[in-house]
């Protein structure tokens, strides 16, 4: 889905971990504290905990940088630096200089955790009309993954609070996206379903770089969201002919438009956590001009 120069990339380290006791830190469903079940046989875990028995994710994240740190000293082949530490975030990243490009690499920290999803995701992942119950079912059958994210509605910060994290789901539903089973296969017919997500992913982009400090907050994550649900909305393959490619990047970006109106996206995963906020309705009335600018005259930013 690389809508660009291929010089972003992300690489979730997996660390498997001991059954641990999940606690929500809030209303979203999405923040929890981990702490571990029973005391694992293998001790490393341990020196990771804060001082009320949690898990810390700033900790792990801490010794993972300084591991990283040290092994970055011992590549002299090309130059690679470990970029600072930004708050909240949940990726150590590296700027690898490769000319004539300069490539950035996300490692992001994973706990993969081996138990059945969290009751927050009881009414998510609505595929079954799309993709079939049957698929629903076995995708929620796979393990899923805790990632280093700091929640900033916490009163007082500590880094002790994870995010469930679902992006190698996210992963399979794209690789798999056909409501029959040939869809864009050699021998099916072509849709144009990642075809209107790399434009939305990209129109994104450009904008974000031409008006960074109005669209910060805004990420390519919330074109994929709103595409998950475009796509569970309008779940058959008719519905995305590749022929009809204009009239269905129109369909998926009026459906954004009208999440931006409501800051209302919920979480494809997570039904109850909102990836939009009242709190930045400036910067989603800022998006929906542009947004809109750019249909009114027949999208100027992908001809520049």
């Amino acid at each position: 889905l690389q809508v660009a120069e291929p010089d972003e990339f992300d690489i979730m380290l997996t660390l498997p971990v001991p059954p641990l006791q999940l606690e929500a830190c809030d209303d979203t469903g999405a923040f929890y504290y981990a702490t571990l079940k029973r005391n694992p046989k293998e001790m490393y875990l341990s020196r990771f905990l804060d001082e009320e028995g949690k898990l810390s994710a700033f900790k792990m994240l801490e010794a993972l940088r300084k591991i990283i740190k040290e092994e970055v000293k011992n590549i002299s082949t090309v130059e690679i630096t470990v970029t600072r530490k930004k708050v909240g975030c949940p990726a150590i990243t590296l700027q690898i200089q490769k000319p004539p490009l300069e490539i950035s690499v996300d490692i992001i920290l994973a706990l993969k955790v081996h138990h059945s999803w969290p009751l927050s995701t009881k009414d998510g992942l609505p595929v079954a009309e799309w993709l079939g119950t049957k698929v629903r079912k076995n995708l929620r059958y796979q393990d899923f993954y805790l990632v280093a994210k700091q929640n900033k509605e916490e009163k007082r910060l500590r880094g002790n609070t994870w995010r469930l994290s679902f992006s190698h789901i996210e992963k399979e539903i794209i690789t798999n996206h056909g409501n029959g089973k040939t869809c864009c296969e050699s021998d099916g017919v072509r849709c144009c379903r990642k075809d209107c997500l790399k434009l939305l992913k990209y129109l994104l982009q450009q904008l974000k770089t031409k008006h960074q400090k109005e669209l910060q907050k805004f990420c390519s994550y919330h074109a994929k969201t709103a595409f998950f649900h475009s796509c569970a909305m309008w779940p058959r393959d008719e519905d995305w002919r590749w022929e009809d490619l204009d009239r269905c990047f129109h369909r998926y970006l009026e459906y954004f438009l009208d999440c931006l109106q409501k800051s209302r996206l919920p979480h494809f995963f997570i039904p109850q956590y909102n990836l939009l906020s009242q709190n930045d309705r400036a910067s989603q009335d800022f998006l929906i001009r542009e947004i809109n600018y750019q249909i009114n005259n027949r999208f100027p930013i992908f001809l520049q």
